[in-house]
């Protein structure tokens, strides 16, 4: 037999510089998984060139973050990160050796879109294998080589990447950038969370991974709960998500020569709050890099800055203030206590302040008069659903309705399949005995916005059962003009906060309280589809 002197790692593993000499030594290298990943002798990438080169090949060796990543791997994670940090060239490599080197394993990949699909799969999958060493490809021929899957002859596993997977079981699964199928194909997220998911064993091995892209939906709610788990220490079981964060200036290439880049006192004040607030020390180097990719990159945006190159958790889904229409307001609602525990009342008749959109968004808000409090105790938003859908939801509340306020178009009329009818005419079909007042039109919209500012003081807000609706608003803001470089006078109706503006706005253009609210109550009916 033939004498082998491997040097070992301080765990017992066989040192990453190592590299085998004879047949015995190489299967002793091929038994350690952590050689396999990271000693850069099997698995080769591409890298993008620097200064405009084209993309240059190179040994697979994990960086920093992928290290860290690589031994705090749990059955279920969830990564919250900065851009560009390789995490899914690196699961695409750890997927690959899981079904090279174990028998009938399902390893998959799902991707934000088919483009993102093909070129995960081109560029890191296939692109890996073939450029295995050639006595190991040859050892673990290809049984079936598509368009989105390879299967391996040797041992019936697989590995595959697509837009979801919902059939059989995956052992291995990675959701690459899920914060982006939340934000922009919030069906395909469903069926991600309702098909996917599940298909994953508790003894198999799930990773989540994206960039932030805005509050609400299903990435911000896993971070969330990951994150508050993480931090109250709590001992996670097989179901639980363990939080790995990954901040910019935990990455060591994020530095940048100082000469030309200019910094602000505002910039040196938020650089002393992040240090501070994470117990870190920022170099200058560190700084002028971020100043840099901020302005050059982003246009400046603090926005998009803190969303792909966070410094801290919270800060990924923060939504920047500036050109807001309701930060002040708010401000003072939260200090004030006016956002909590507002009860629906059942002896009080309750109003709903509609938005109705024709190709985009419904938005409703529950309302009750107190006093001279207006209380919003629910909110209802949905896209493309029939009017049905929310008058049921309405009716489910099982409430006394006083009055239902629309906007000024819901008078007009829309081509329907049987008949042509205005929303007021199907909303009154669909709920007989109910009272309706459309709302008339401002001439100007900040006249209605300013408004809505003036009612404000009296607003009280249900945090729980409103709490898509107080996103909404708190990220309602003005379009940026960047040919004039400032905030223009029109709200932007881009990012699906304006839906539940509108709705409140009804409130504020349209709503007289009155004495006798409970004297003519429309009871619940049972409701029609027509």
């Amino acid at each position: 037999m033939t004498k082998t002197n491997i040097p070992l790692r301080k765990d017992g593993g066989i040192s990453f510089n190592f590299r085998p000499k004879n047949e015995e030594e190489l299967k002793k290298c091929l038994s350690d998984p952590l050689w396999r990943i990271c000693s850069g002798a099997l698995y080769k990438i591409i890298i993008k060139g620097k200064d405009g080169d084209d993309g240059l090949v190179l040994p697979f060796k994990p960086n920093r973050a992928q290290r860290r990543l690589l031994v705090s791997l749990w059955h279920r994670n969830l990564i919250l990160k900065a851009r560009q940090l390789g995490f899914t060239t690196m699961i695409c490599i750890l997927w690959l050796d899981t079904a090279l080197f174990n028998a009938n394993m399902r390893c998959g990949i799902i991707a934000q879109d088919r483009e993102a699909a093909e070129a995960i799969f081109k560029d890191k999958v296939k692109f890996a294998y073939e450029n295995l060493p050639e006595n190991i490809r040859k050892n673990m021929p290809l049984k079936n080589n598509s368009a989105k899957e390879l299967r391996l002859a040797h041992n019936n596993s697989s590995i595959r990447v697509a837009t979801s997977m919902r059939s059989g079981m995956i052992h291995r699964l990675h959701i690459s950038e899920f914060g982006k199928i939340c934000a922009k194909y919030p069906d395909k997220a469903k069926e991600v969370i309702t098909g996917s998911i599940p298909a994953v064993p508790l003894s198999g091995i799930l990773v989540i991974e994206s960039t932030a892209e805005g509050r609400g939906g299903d990435f911000h709610d896993i971070t969330m709960r990951a994150k508050a788990q993480d931090e109250a220490g709590k001992e996670l079981t097989v179901r639980d998500y363990r939080f790995h964060f990954y901040p910019w200036w935990d990455e060591l290439d994020y530095q940048l020569d100082t000469k030309g880049v200019l910094m602000t006192d505002a910039d040196r004040k938020y650089f002393t709050m992040v240090e501070a607030k994470v117990g870190t020390i920022l170099t200058e180097r560190q700084r002028a890099w971020y100043v840099a990719t901020r302005d050059a990159d982003f246009s400046g945006s603090e926005e998009k800055m803190w969303q792909e190159y966070p410094s801290f958790p919270d800060e990924a889904f923060q939504v920047s203030t500036q050109g807001c229409y309701f930060t002040d307001q708010i401000s003072i609602a939260r200090k004030q206590g006016r956002i909590g525990a507002v009860p629906l009342l059942p002896n009080v008749p309750c109003n709903t302040f509609w938005d109705i959109g024709s190709s985009d968004g419904t938005a409703i808000w529950v309302h009750q008069r107190v006093g001279q409090q207006n209380n919003f105790v629910r909110f209802k938003e949905g896209w493309g659903e029939a009017y049905g859908y929310y008058v049921q939801w309405l009716f489910s509340l099982g409430v006394v309705f006083h009055k239902h306020y629309l906007p000024h178009d819901a008078d007009h009329i829309r081509q329907g399949k049987n008949r042509n009818e205005s929303p007021r005419q199907m909303l009154e079909d669909l709920m007989p005995g109910h009272q309706f007042e459309t709302v008339d039109r401002v001439q100007d919209i900040n006249w209605g916005i300013q408004k809505t500012r003036d009612s404000f003081a009296s607003y009280w807000f249900d945090e729980e059962n409103c709490k898509d609706g107080i996103v909404h608003l708190e990220s309602y803001k003005k379009i940026w003009s960047t040919r004039q470089a400032r905030w223009s006078d029109e709200p932007d109706k881009s990012g699906g906060h304006s839906e539940a503006a509108d709705a409140l706005r009804q409130h504020a253009q349209g709503y007289e309280p009155t004495n006798n609210q409970s004297k003519t109550p429309a009871r619940n009916y049972s409701w029609k589809v027509v």
